[in-house]
């Protein structure tokens, strides 16, 4: 729950000021890097590029509920593979 609402506080003060939580993201992308799928993806230089320069995909991953859903649900993980590779082709 506390989650949650850390979550929800830091996503307002974050869009109403455009800044980024880099602690907050790199802990995320520590967690995501627990799975054999995203470490793949994230080893992989092509991509690993956007996790560290990408303000799309650093806002996306941002959010510790979206992490969440992330790795639990198939749905959502392909929704960020679908940023990926939108971010990738831009």
């Amino acid at each position: 729950m506390f989650d949650f609402l850390s979550d929800l506080l830091s996503g307002m003060i974050c869009v109403n000021t455009g800044a980024l939580n880099t602690k907050k993201i790199d802990n995320n992308i520590e967690h995501l890097k627990q799975q054999e799928w995203f470490k793949d993806i994230y080893e992989d230089e092509k991509y690993h590029r956007l996790f560290v320069t990408n303000r799309q995909i650093r806002a996306y991953l941002q959010s510790r509920t979206r992490i969440k859903k992330i790795i639990r649900s198939e749905v959502a993980r392909r929704k960020l593979l679908l940023l990926i590779d939108k971010q990738i082709k831009s």
